[in-house]
This record gives C-alpha cells, sequence and structure tokens, in this order.
C-alpha cells in the first residue's frame, strides 16, 4: 500500500482574459490556453457545467488536449442543487449526468454539488438527495463532493450524512462560509478562497507552507492538527487519500501563480 495519496493543486477554469500576458504567454492562442495551463497545474474545476450543458464531442476535445494524469473536476448544474426540495431533483441530476461528461474519461474527478449561502440544512431532505447520487455513470467510477454554505450544516448529523454515503464536504477556507474540514471520503477537497490579488502567489509563504503540510496530513490520511473538526469523537481510518486543492479567490488575477506556489511548497 502507499503511503501517500495523490495531491493535484490547480483552479477554477481556464478561460480569464486577465491571465492572457500574465499567466498565459503574449503570443498564446486562446485555442492552446488548457493545454497550457494543464502543464503548469493539475486539475482544473470546471464553473461552466454550472450554468449549462455541454456536448460530449467539448468533453471529449478536453480530455484529448490535457496530458495524462490530469483530472478536471466538474461544478453541477444549479437546476439539480438550487430547489427548495432536494429530493426531488432526481430528473435534472440525470440530465446533468447524461449529457455526456463520461468522455472525459480518466480525466474526470470529482462533481462538486455548490449549494446556495441561503439553504439550510434539512436532514430528511439532504439525505434524499445524497441517495440520489450515483456510485457510476457508463461504467465509470463517480467521486462527489458538495460545497454547503449556511452555519446550519455545523452538526454531527451533517458529517455522519456525508460518511454514511461516502460523500465528501468542501473544506472552504473562506471569510463567511463555514469550514468543514472533517473527512468522510476517500479523498479530500479544499477550495482556498482567502487569496488576495495584491500577491503574486495568493497567499504569503507562511500561510502557503501551512496549506501544503495539511495537503500532505490529509494525502497520508492523517488529519491536520490546526483546523477545527465538526465532530472530534468520529473516528476516521488511517488511509492514504487523493487530494484537490484549488486556488479560487474573486478577482483570481494570481490564481496560478498561487496554484503553482503551493506545489512547489510540497515538492520541497
Amino acid at each position: 500500500m502507499t503511503k501517500s495519496g495523490n495531491i493535484r493543486v490547480g483552479i477554477g477554469g481556464w478561460t480569464f482574459e486577465a491571465w492572457r500576458d500574465h499567466f498565459y504567454p503574449a503570443d498564446l492562442k486562446q485555442k492552446d490556453e488548457l493545454h497550457y495551463a494543464s502543464r503548469k497545474l493539475k486539475v482544473i474545476e470546471i464553473n461552466g457545467t454550472y450554468y449549462s450543458s455541454q456536448k460530449p464531442e467539448t468533453f471529449a476535445k478536453w480530455a484529448a488536449d490535457v496530458p495524462d494524469g490530469f483530472i478536471f473536476s466538474l461544478k453541477a448544474s444549479r437546476f439539480v442543487t438550487n430547489r427548495r426540495i432536494l429530493a426531488e431533483a432526481g430528473e435534472s441530476m440525470e440530465r446533468f449526468l447524461n449529457q455526456g461528461l463520461t468522455e472525459l474519461g480518466p480525466h474526470l474527478g470529482p462533481i462538486l454539488w455548490q449549494f446556495a449561502p441561503t439553504k439550510k440544512f434539512d436532514a430528511e431532505d439532504f439525505e434524499g438527495f445524497l441517495k440520489l447520487l450515483p456510485e457510476k455513470q457508463d461504467g465509470l467510477p463517480l467521486k462527489h463532493v458538495v460545497e454547503v454554505r449556511h452555519d446550519s450544516f455545523k452538526v454531527p448529523e451533517f458529517v455522519a450524512l456525508l460518511a454514511k454515503y461516502g460523500v465528501a464536504p468542501v473544506c472552504a477556507e473562506h471569510f463567511d462560509y463555514p469550514m468543514i474540514a472533517d473527512v468522510t471520503a476517500d479523498f479530500v477537497y479544499a477550495r482556498l478562497q482567502k487569496g488576495s490579488d495584491d500577491v503574486r502567489t495568493c497567499y504569503s509563504p507562511g500561510d502557503l507552507k501551512a496549506w501544503a503540510k495539511r495537503l500532505e496530513s490529509w494525502a497520508e490520511g492523517k488529519m491536520p492538527d490546526d483546523l477545527p473538526l465538526i465532530d472530534g469523537s468520529r473516528k476516521v481510518a488511517t488511509v492514504p487519500r487523493d487530494v484537490f486543492a484549488f486556488m479560487i479567490h474573486e478577482g483570481k488575477i494570481n490564481a496560478p501563480f498561487g496554484a503553482m506556489a503551493l506545489q512547489e511548497e510540497m515538492a520541497r
């Protein structure tokens, strides 16, 4: 058994005008931006799938443009998560899952189900939603992660539900949204959202070092000793876990440099 899971650090999307002649070379064609970004980083979270469906050919094109081992995380459709009764989302969920995303093949990573900041925890309804999440799509194993952004989710009952269904919470470092660092799946998903556009690497050297240590702890199956847990009494198996971490902050101008700096910190 390996001693550590894979750690992948990345960004949200790859099409951003402010990155041209900044992260991207001035002479790089726009059609080559994914090719370039996927060779500097190891994972990209796609936001466009939250707003609209894509064609199977689009997913296949993305897969053909990136190197072996590169992963895409897909943000799931808003028509699934932005509803009053989550347990009634089955039809919308099927539509999202059947749009052709399995054309990504081995490049398909976690599917991120993001909820509105106004969505409160309702144990019965949320379990109804978790029951809808399939383990496979077209024979391809799926990983699911949920981003909840209301403090009512900071209860042991929520953590227990996620563990029951093997779904991970987003560990969000955010100015307003709750941080849920409890481990409930065979992978960990972190969104680092306190970066500053005034800092070339988004985070200070000390903060990057601290996050590198946390990511490494998770990958080794351990728990970071400096993050709060919702349910600290839970016993979590010490097994290697894959870890996904994203530099995603409001301006995101320097997000690629922050992600690369975090990668470099872990390589030391």
